[in-house]
């Protein structure tokens, strides 16, 4: 009905500035009237064959009579909004229907919408309405005000309908209408940007809007398991949509671009900010910075470090060009790939900017889109109308949800195979919405827009580009790339020692023993239940078999205890360290122990805090590590134990992206709540990582020139340059298990390589057969830990059969003997921003169909992993890029040309693959890392048929020192095979306290025995195996720091 409807809706809204204004007539007519005297007045012309439906809402009769036909009237359609007409009487502008809104919102109280601007609300909750219908040839009015006699009212109506119906003013309209109605009609369904984001959008609020209004034919629904559901929006705006003008645009210098906007009509949100600075910042050839703010106030911005931005006088070589509208044009940008002439960012929609909505949406130059995160969801997301939410929330990974982190960060693999990313870096409450034009909207309700765009061009350049601006990997203590056990349930120390000891006896290699809730005394952070016994006593036993120890930390801090008894919170109460309420008390939540208080590590003061409380405990609990749990801020009440402010406009926001509960403190703290830089409504997304900043500090303090090692739950960009990620509460679930690939090589381009899920499933129980193909994914994790929830059974490799124990001990096997090569891609990671795990799309981006891939992933550029996923499989289909691939089990030659191939996967067995064209170090297995650092290494060179090259390199340091790369103290050692010949090449020789001896040296692909192998040119012994097509040195007893040249001749 509404797509054949033409509409024209006026809008006369009495204030009192118009008393003023107007002449003595007018005046006399004017008066203030009471809640009950305001009056809607809706009149609708039903269309019979062209016809259209007319609608006016005034505020009292007298003013009915005095400004009907002399004001300014917004004509639209359903399908959009023209030009006001404006007469010789004052102009009604949004600013004066906000403060007469405001004057009803005095009376009303908050029943009203939290949005002020909802004509039909208003007109719904007080009952305040009259229609006027169109039959032929007479209209007939009929109408109810609570109870208020409206028939001369309506007599009045009748004649000002008359006298409207028959002038050139509605000439004028039904001119407009055609005009306006074809800005609407010639918009595509998969091209309406949405205009009523709140739920519940009507034809009436719609046009309020000056929006069009049209069904969609439901060709375009949203019918994927990607992101939050949508659908084609029935209010979409117009091509014409009133919003920013150029006002002017000039170079700063070379590299530097200023523009300012200016908006003359106001937004239907308030507090526009009617004048804007964009700033565009040519920072590299490949990084371009688009900043867009408030010139006349100061509004909050994310305070992270991040590379200055120096003038260069020379932009030629910029892989980008930027256009941006003339000057008293609406406002375009567009962001252009300059080799391939490719949009990436080319605005559209409406562009809007108030005090708490802000929105850009532009066009994508394709449908491959990767990362906003933290979601649950497919590796590459569906752009049929799908919507991610950011607020960090303590959400167990479930799909259509906010969960632990927030990055708003993308990567698009473009149709050429290019690659570029975007990062909105805005920590407010956020959405971003898909939709398949293909076109992105951001939307977030507070900050500024601050928007970098990395250039690539491939996906590895991408995420190395975009570390650049958040900060590199922390790099990890060796022993942390080991085995991790933990469980909720460890309830004693002798228990907990008991789980490490069962490990070892069962030849179950380990290096990291954990401890939940379990150990502290009533659930407080940094104490030792006595019913735990010796946490002291069981670490120093767990070092001594060099072992390491991590246990568990939350950052709400227990304030019921006697003052004086409870160092964490006597020391943060006299520092004045926690976050406050709008009373300027603590605010008080409610977490493990009970009643608690939260530091504020917004405030300078948090470092030296939190430094002094962690080296107390630290100074008698030798612990390794710190895993940081609940710092979303989770909290088991609804803002404080007192509540949150019924007033404060940053729990009432205009707009509220789709978060879980539907309001920024469900199970949180209040957003009014009051921090050192800004109220948490600002600062909410940045906890976890300030938390992560703080741990890492008092880590350095407490272990002196060790490398601190850090787990959080919550996470923003920058987390990784702390500490790394586990994915969360996760379900004992097959379908978990799965999606825990997508989670890993999201964060790996998220900057945050170290990351892993719960082996087995933390929640319910799990089973032998989903565990056994767990633990062998598990085993190429990142970071590998076991952990389950409390009253479940144990599932630590010991708890089940021997078939279990069996293949969990031989995959771990596998990735102890393959450290040296995770290391060194952590050390690349480090220093240079690549993925450890990474997607087969970023090794092969001009392989489309690999860019859905999900269910496998990469080890670096040269180890494939196909894990079985589901229930009773005995095959794997796995997907090979054209490349050479040999079986890592037995060393034999695959594929050259790649393909599906259908992979045998017996339960004891997870399916690996060596790349062709590289060279993997590797080293013998122990039961520990601290045992295996001492054993021989051993290459594998996996030669391609065509050309015959590989190469790989070793890095090498103590593996727990801090900065050991940045003070020379170490070794790094590249190698390369060309034809019948590998060599080593000594890059650099900074440490030299272990020896480092190459015991054997494997090269696949030998089609042909050869007769001699030398070393040095001196004759060694070997096997050459003619069906697998390898060679297998195993005399090699080289000092791996000492150049070294291998030989084999025909």
């Amino acid at each position: 009905m509404y797509a054949r409807t033409r509409t024209v809706q006026f809008v006369a809204m009495k204030y009192k500035k118009l008393e003023e204004e107007h002449d003595d007539h007018e005046k006399k007519l004017s008066t203030r009237f009471t809640l009950r005297d305001w009056l809607e007045i809706f009149v609708l012309l039903l269309t019979v064959g062209g016809g259209f439906i007319v609608i006016l809402h005034f505020t009292s009769p007298p003013f009915l009579h005095s400004h009907l036909t002399n004001s300014t009237w917004w004509t639209n359609t359903a399908f959009g909004w023209t030009k006001p007409h404006t007469s010789t009487f004052d102009q009604f502008t949004q600013t004066d229907l906000d403060m007469t809104f405001d004057d009803i919102r005095e009376n009303e109280g908050d029943s009203l919408e939290s949005n002020p601007y909802h004509v039909q609300s208003l007109v719904q909750n007080e009952q305040n309405i009259l229609f006027v219908k169109k039959t032929d040839p007479y209209l007939k009015v009929s109408g109810q005000h609570g109870g208020i006699e409206v028939k001369k009212i309506v007599a009045d109506i009748q004649r000002d309908v008359d006298t409207i119906l028959d002038s050139k003013f509605m000439k004028t309209i039904e001119e407009d209408v055609s005009s306006s109605t074809k800005q609407c009609d010639v918009l595509p369904e998969n091209e309406r940007f949405d205009c009523h984001p709140e739920k519940l959008a009507t034809a009436v609020s719609c046009t309020a809007r000056r929006c069009c209004w049209g069904q969609a034919d439901g060709k375009h629904e949203n019918n994927s398991s990607s992101g939050f559901k949508m659908s084609v929006p029935y209010c979409y705006y117009p091509k014409n949509y009133d919003g920013y003008k150029v006002i002017d645009q000039h170079l700063e210098s070379p590299s530097e671009m200023k523009v300012s906007l200016k908006r003359t009509t106001a937004t239907y949100y308030p507090r526009d900010v009617s004048e804007l600075s964009m700033e565009i910042s040519y920072e590299t050839p490949y990084r371009l910075r688009i900043k867009i703010s408030d010139p006349a106030e100061a509004r909050w911005e994310v305070p992270m470090s991040r590379p200055k931005s120096v003038p260069r006088e020379n932009t030629d070589n910029n892989m980008y060009s930027v256009q941006v509208a003339g000057k008293n044009q609406p406002f375009h940008l567009t962001v252009t790939r300059k080799s391939s002439n490719t949009p990436l960012m080319n605005t559209t929609g409406a562009f809007m900017f108030t005090d708490q909505f802000l929105q850009l949406s532009y066009f994508l130059p394709s449908t491959y889109i990767y990362g906003l995160g933290e979601h649950r969801d497919t590796l590459m997301h569906s752009v049929n109308w799908t919507s991610f939410v950011f607020w960090n929330k303590d959400q167990p990974p479930a799909e259509n949800t906010n969960l632990y982190g927030s990055h708003p960060f993308y990567l698009v693999m473009e149709n050429d195979s290019s690659s570029h990313g975007v990062l909105l870096l805005n920590s407010n409450a956020m959405e971003a919405l898909l939709q398949p034009s293909p076109a992105i909207t951001w939307r977030t309700i507070g900050g500024i827009l601050d928007f970098y765009i990395f250039l690539g061009p491939t996906p590895a350049d991408v995420v190395s580009q975009y570390t650049e601006v958040i900060g590199r990997t922390f790099m990890p203590p060796y022993w942390s790339l080991g085995f991790h056990q933990c469980r909720w349930g460890y309830t004693t120390a002798q228990k907990t020692l008991d789980i490490a000891n069962k490990l070892t006896k069962a030849g179950m290699p380990q290096d990291v023993q954990w401890n939940d809730i379990d150990y502290a005394d009533g659930k407080r952070d940094f104490t030792t239940s006595p019913k735990f016994g010796d946490q002291k006593g069981l670490i120093d036993t767990l070092h001594s078999q060099g072992k390491h120890y991590i246990m568990i930390v939350d950052p709400g801090i227990s304030n019921s205890q006697k003052p004086g008894s409870y160092l964490p919170y006597d020391l943060g109460l006299s520092m004045n360290i926690y976050i406050n309420n709008t009373d300027d008390k603590p605010l008080v939540g409610k977490v493990w122990p009970g009643s608690t208080v939260f530091p504020d590590f917004t405030n300078p003061l948090s470092v030296e805090y939190w430094t002094t409380v962690v080296k107390t405990f630290q100074d008698s609990v030798k612990f390794d590590g710190m895993w940081i749990d609940m710092n979303e801020i989770s909290n088991f009440v609804t803002g404080s134990t007192t509540g949150c402010s019924l007033t404060d406009r940053y729990e009432h926001p205009p707009y509220l992206p789709g978060v879980k509960g539907g309001s920024l403190r469900f199970t949180t703290i209040c957003a009014s709540a009051k921090q050192y830089l800004s109220r948490t409504y600002n600062v909410h997304n940045l906890y976890g990582l300030g938390e992560t900043y703080a741990s890492y500090q008092a880590l350095l303090a407490a272990r002196p020139g060790k490398r601190p090692f850090i787990i959080s739950r919550c996470t923003f960009p920058g987390q990784g340059h702390f500490g790394g990620h586990w994915t969360g509460d996760n379900d004992a679930t097959y379908y978990d298990m799965y999606k825990s690939i997508s989670d890993i090589l999201s964060f790996n381009m998220f900057g945050i390589p170290m990351v892993g899920s719960d082996i087995c499933g933390f929640r319910h129980a799990t089973n032998e057969a989903l565990c056994q193909r767990w633990y062998q994914l598990g085993a190429f994790y990142p970071f590998s830990r076991s952990h389950n929830d409390q009253h479940q059974p144990d599932q630590d490799p010991t708890a089940f059969s021997e078939s279990l124990l069996d293949s969990t001990r031989s995959a771990y096997r596998i990735r102890y003997s393959l450290l040296p090569y995770l290391y060194t891609l952590f050390f690349k990671s480090h220093t240079m921003g690549d993925t450890v795990a990474r997607p087969i799309f970023m090794e092969f981006p001009e392989d489309k169909f690999s860019y859905t891939v999900d269910k496998q992933f990469m080890w670096g550029p040269a180890l494939m992993i196909s894990p079985a996923l589901e229930q009773n499989m005995t095959r794997v289909p796995a997907y090979f890029p054209r490349s050479t691939w040999f079986y890592f089990s037995s060393g034999r030659r695959m594929t050259d040309t790649g393909g599906t191939f259908y992979l045998p996967a017996p339960m004891n067995f997870i399916n690996l693959n060596f790349r062709g064209g590289y060279i993997i170090p590797m080293q013998e297995p122990a039961l520990t890392t601290t045992q295996s650092r001492k054993n021989n290494f051993w290459l594998v060179v996996a030669m391609p048929r065509s050309p015959l090259f590989a190469k790989g390199e070793l890095y090498w340091d103590d593996g727990d020192s801090v900065d050991a790369y940045e003070k020379g103290q170490c070794n790094l050692i590249q190698f390369f095979a060309r034809n019948n010949t590998l060599k080593s090449n000594i890059v650099k020789a900074g440490y030299t306290a272990e020896p480092m001896i190459l015991g054997n040296v494997t090269v696949l692909g030998v089609t042909s025995p050869p007769k001699v192998v030398t070393v040095n040119g001196i004759r060694t012994q070997f096997t050459y195996s003619s069906f697998q097509e390898l060679i297998y040195v195993t005399e090699f007893r080289a000092k791996m720091l000492v150049p070294f040249t291998m030989t084999w001749t025909f």
